[in-house]
């Protein structure tokens, strides 16, 4: 089970770091959109 997961973690390390700056920028975006009503 060990060797599957190194193998998918080898073969998708593009993928996995376009998916982590996504859920960055989801969260990022989530931030801001909370705090706008304060601002006003």
């Amino acid at each position: 089970m060990f060797t599957q997961i190194k193998t998918v973690l080898k073969n998708s390390n593009a993928t996995l770091l376009q998916d982590a700056v996504g859920a960055g920028a989801l969260v990022v975006m989530m931030l801001v959109a909370l705090h706008i009503p304060g601002l006003a």
